[in-house]
């Protein structure tokens, strides 16, 4: 926290928060307004050295209402399952404020005026997980600011359903939990992002476009009209979930991949099954799920992995020692320009690497120029961070946004 003489009644907190990928999809909800999924869940955590949401909290006895700006535009406070993260943190505040002789939490401003500023370093609503990591890092920035303890997990949930996946680092389960009240379905980490360091993720983004249905309505149709969905919950989830989750604890990368393929086929056959339909996925992300088939058949192995949430962007996964000579097979695939190629790459460098002929015919389609917009170079990374550089704050003195659009 710091504090200018020009800013001795506020206090601010800045944070970052990162994105996750499900390996097992959540899709559905049995309790809307709590949001309570139909089924567990597990996620990857990335990097936030290259995917991230930052967000600046601050509290005055100066402001007079609550605000929130989201990538340099100031939104309504009123929605609803931000309401709903700012009651219950305010409620824990207040709860450890009241009868104690702390200090420090005995004049917590609990009943000041919040600003919040939040910005993405990667496209919103496009299927990466932007919401997950924006409550995930307002969540984690405002128990800061105000000294809130216990598990905010349930938190974060309440603001977007994978943001509790968010709040931890490395492997997460979240547990769908059985209780009305949602007080037991909660994120707990498998294992930290020092677990498996070989492991590798390449984000290809096909397209930063807002998807034409959005998750919540998506999935809200899917519960509805899907027979799939049904048998899915009931007979494919659950043993999923153990084999995936005994794959990490081995680091055994073919069981891992599998599943995780597996998955995400089957969470779009369910938005298929939807009726009306729903298509997440275009024509690159059936190229590159292509591309992935046969390159592992090539090798009689599994060395890639793909999986795609809600949007045509692929997640694929493989091992520090693949990663070179698959990315090169995507900037063969993908015609471009050199310039273009140039500025493909983001995040985690990669050497170059020399395709041989025979992996360049394994697949024969016609390439397409441009079909992959970027790639994003990225690890399994940590939990939410507090950022200690005073000039990193979004807000300034004033308690506004220093870039306003």
């Amino acid at each position: 926290m710091s504090a200018s003489s020009e800013q001795s009644e506020m206090k601010i907190v800045t944070c970052t928060g990162p994105v996750n990928i499900a390996v097992v999809k959540y899709w559905g909800k049995r309790d809307p307004d709590l949001i309570l999924p139909v089924n567990d869940s597990i996620s990857v955590t990335l990097s936030q050295k290259q995917l991230c949401a930052k967000t600046t909290v601050a509290v005055s006895s100066k402001f007079t209402e609550d605000r929130i700006w989201l990538n340099g535009k100031e939104e309504s406070i009123d929605n609803k399952r931000l309401q709903r993260c700012l009651t219950e943190i305010r409620r824990r505040c207040r709860k450890r404020k009241i009868g104690s002789d702390n200090e420090e939490l005995s004049t917590l401003p609990v009943n000041q005026c919040i600003h919040i500023c939040s910005v993405n370093n990667f496209p919103t609503a496009a299927g990466l997980a932007s919401s997950a990591a924006g409550y995930a890092c307002l969540v984690y920035s405002l128990t800061r600011l105000l000294l809130v303890g216990g598990d905010i997990s349930v938190i974060a949930r309440q603001g977007s359903g994978s943001a509790c996946r968010s709040v931890m680092g490395g492997f997460v389960l979240w547990e769908m939990g059985s209780e009305e009240d949602g007080s037991d379905s909660v994120a707990k980490q498998l294992a930290t992002e020092e677990h498996w360091p070989e492991l590798r993720i390449l984000v290809c983004v096909v397209s930063a476009q807002k998807k034409l249905i959005s998750s919540a309505v998506g999935m809200s149709n899917t519960v509805r009209t899907s027979e799939l969905m049904e048998h899915r919950i009931k007979h494919v989830v659950p043993s999923r979930v153990l084999r995936i989750k005994q794959a990490i604890e081995q680091k055994n990368f073919e069981q891992f991949a599998i599943e995780t393929m597996k998955d995400s086929n089957q969470f779009h056959a369910t938005c298929l099954d939807t009726f009306p339909p729903i298509f997440y996925l275009n024509d690159t992300s059936k190229d590159i799920i292509n591309i992935v088939h046969q390159y592992n058949k090539y090798y009689d192995k599994i060395k890639v992995a793909y999986t795609f949430d809600a949007g045509p962007n692929a997640c694929l996964f493989m091992l520090e020692e693949t990663t070179a000579e698959f990315y090169a097979l995507i900037k063969h695939f993908f015609s471009m320009s050199v310039p273009a190629q140039e500025k493909l790459l983001q995040g985690i460098s990669i050497a170059p690497y020399a395709l041989p002929e025979n992996l360049k015919a394994i697949v024969n389609p016609l390439r397409i120029t441009d079909g992959i917009q970027h790639v994003i170079h990225t690890k399994v990374g940590g939990g939410p961070e507090l950022i200690l550089d005073d000039t990193q704050h979004l807000l300034g003195a004033d308690g506004l946004p220093k870039n306003p659009q």
